[in-house]
């Protein structure tokens, strides 16, 4: 089976191209057995390239732990670049389909490679029983929760995939590791959820860390960093246009209007190519 390692802002993932090649039997395991750092490839997961007939090319991708997510920011910004450089849509804007939907990418091409993508991500979900969450409030916003012995105020937004930002003093000495497994399988969050912790640089700055649903501390989250600009504007603590610092690099995240997508712009870069033996 051929892949591809690719990363965005070093959230990393193994990409199967299945326009050329048959797709794994079973996505899931072969996920898990990938995604080892010591025995597989390496990865946060693995994505697959696939076919669609409502888009230049549909992902389904799956988590370190072999759960099926259903969208992911960084890993869609890859696939786009994917299409273009390997020649399966040889265009500026291509078109994914997701478990969000259909997606349309922007690609900034140098060389002729893509370098930098810019992605309609869709208006974000604050129906809480969408997101899905049992807090207060549609959204939910600086809801107190209980993790352990502490209380962490949160504010819920779906970008297809849910999400739970917290506004902490010092995200770098923020006890991540601990709390977000904690906040990950909360009685709230019935499909549990993607966490963060983001402090303020000014209206339009901010440092953000992710705990990423089944696959722990990632490097960079691009429906997180999109949530969290969602949950800036709506505690108002943000402007509309921010730039993100992440732990693997910086996304642009923009939400213009209350009702209008969120657009996140941000690099994609591939790293290697490989034939794994077997396939699950």
């Amino acid at each position: 089976m051929k892949f591809t390692k690719m990363h965005g802002l070093g959230n990393d993932y193994v990409y199967v191209d299945t326009f050329r090649q048959d797709p794994p039997g079973d996505p899931a395991s072969l996920a898990v057995i990938l995604s080892d750092r010591h025995r597989g490839v390496g990865a946060d997961g693995l994505i697959l390239i696939m076919p669609s007939d409502r888009a230049d090319a549909r992902m389904r991708m799956f988590n370190a732990d072999g759960s099926e997510g259903e969208m992911c920011g960084n890993g869609v910004r890859c696939v786009a670049k994917y299409l273009h450089d390997h020649g399966l849509a040889r265009k500026e804007r291509v078109s994914v389909e997701t478990g969000r939907g259909v997606l349309q990418l922007d690609l900034e091409v140098v060389g002729g490679k893509a370098r930098r993508v810019r992605v309609d991500m869709a208006p974000p979900v604050l129906d809480a029983d969408a997101i899905p969450t049992t807090l207060p409030g549609d959204p939910p916003i600086d809801v107190p929760i209980e993790l352990g012995d502490q209380v962490l105020k949160v504010t819920a937004v779906s970008m297809g995939n849910p999400h739970a930002v917290a506004f902490v003093e010092d995200v770098v000495r923020f006890p991540l590791e601990v709390l977000g497994p904690l906040l990950e399988n909360h009685p709230a969050f019935p499909g549990r959820v993607n966490a963060h912790v983001v402090d303020i640089v000014s209206r339009g700055e901010v440092r953000m860390r992710t705990w990423e649903r089944g696959s722990g501390i990632t490097m960079a989250c691009g429906t997180g960093a999109c949530a969290v600009c969602v949950a800036g504007v709506l505690t108002g603590r943000t402007d509309r246009r921010i730039l993100a610092h992440l732990p693997g690099g910086d996304l642009t995240l923009e939400w213009p209007e209350p009702d209008a997508s969120v657009f996140m712009t941000g690099p994609a870069t591939e790293v290697f190519e490989g034939d794994w033996p077997g396939s699950a």
